[in-house]
């Protein structure tokens, strides 16, 4: 009898044992399965979110190009032959979009569809439609297409790249070389990186750098984040030493943008006039030290003003050339940059007030900003 009872007691021992067994297999495959989806699967969710709203964006333009040099022709063929003829030709280029609502209005590059005669649009599917520039913004290299189609519900969901911290997962989508559906995978490297510094003293913007690969083609498509959001609009990338550095327009700019062209067909920009270069107290030393400057600086932080336009806002205001601006409407200027981002603010035909230290005195100028010509 007592042998039986042990035995029985074992078995329930063994039952303890065998149900707390299952219970952490279970829990282990719980785990094992997230972390699979965690590590391999969010990237493809993340993909099939905004994969149906990008399309190819295909364009023609006539050019008119000489079928030879004329230098190169032999006076007795030219006698023959006569002048030679200029005859148009066609230059075909590619980029990416994405359709951001149910109208068929895409997001790209003003770089991929300025000056273009012809756009077609080729979406996820094969389909291929007809596509209308509804207008550019070179300052911002952004640009707005229109499908002429009724209505469309892929349509990509826009996230907010003010959110955005560096080290958040980055996936870029789009058209490179030509192979559609192609997606890259990397992080935000850094943000509001100054296009300035990149070479482009004509564009008006903070880029979001990545890591992921952006190539020509890539040019307009979206950059997503780890949810299926559009945090961003592929732009450009840094080729020769230092490659694998790209650059994408924060969504929140393209979203604001895309407004003013929905709406008036361009974007006014504002501006004064004036070319500027960083000034701060080492700088400022080391050329008043110089027994040839013209004139001295003052030591310190601000935006030197190192020539103005003429007929522009600035002469007709009387800013000079050494003039250094340290406020703008009462915002402290350390560099140029600041100024730039408080005249972006300004209203046209409104008092944009400066202060500025000329002569080691410090005076106030209201300027007047116009709209930035050229770009109508």
């Amino acid at each position: 009898m007592k042998f039986l009872k042990i035995k029985f007691l074992n078995l329930i021992q063994i039952f303890i044992i065998l149900f707390f067994c299952l219970i952490n297999f279970s829990r282990t495959a719980e785990v094992l399965a997230l972390t699979s989806f965690e590590n391999h699967n969010f990237v493809a969710s993340a993909v099939k979110n905004v994969s149906p709203a990008v399309v190819k964006i295909d364009t023609e333009r006539l050019v008119e190009r000489q079928q030879f040099d004329p230098t190169l022709l032999d006076p007795l063929l030219r006698d023959l032959l006569g002048e030679p003829g200029i005859t148009p030709d066609r230059e075909r280029g590619q980029g990416s979009g994405v359709i951001i609502n149910k109208n068929g209005l895409v997001l790209t590059n003003a770089h991929v569809v300025e000056r273009v005669d012809d756009v077609s649009v080729t979406l996820a599917d094969g389909t291929i439609c007809d596509g209308q520039v509804l207008g550019t913004d070179p300052i911002t290299d952004l640009a707005l297409v229109k499908i002429e189609e009724s209505t469309f519900s892929n349509f990509a969901p826009l996230g907010n790249s003010e959110d955005l911290e560096v080290g958040d997962w980055a996936i870029a989508l789009g058209t490179p070389y030509g192979l559609e559906k192609t997606v890259t995978l990397g992080i935000v490297s850094s943000l509001h990186r100054d296009i300035n510094s990149l070479g482009f003293s004509d564009k008006r913007l903070d880029l979001i750098q990545t890591d992921a690969a952006i190539n020509p083609g890539n040019s307009g498509g979206p950059l997503i984040n780890s949810n299926g959001e559009v945090i961003g609009i592929n732009t450009l990338v840094r080729s020769g030493p230092g490659a694998g550095l790209g650059f994408a327009i924060p969504i929140n700019l393209a979203k604001s943008v895309s407004d003013k062209l929905l709406e008036n067909g361009e974007v006014i920009h504002p501006y004064l006039g004036v070319q500027l270069i960083s000034l701060n107290p080492r700088i400022a030393k080391e050329h008043n030290q110089d027994p040839n400057s013209l004139f001295q600086l003052p030591e310190r932080n601000g935006a030197l003003i190192q020539s103005i336009i003429p007929n522009s806002p600035a002469e007709k205001a009387g800013l000079r050339r050494g003039d250094l601006v340290i406020a703008a409407e009462n915002i402290s200027i350390k560099e140029p940059k600041a100024l730039l981002d408080e005249v972006e603010k300004a209203q046209i035909g409104k008092v944009f007030l400066l202060n500025v230290l000329r002569d080691n005195k410090e005076i106030q100028i209201n300027i007047k900003p116009e709209p930035l010509p050229g770009l109508t």
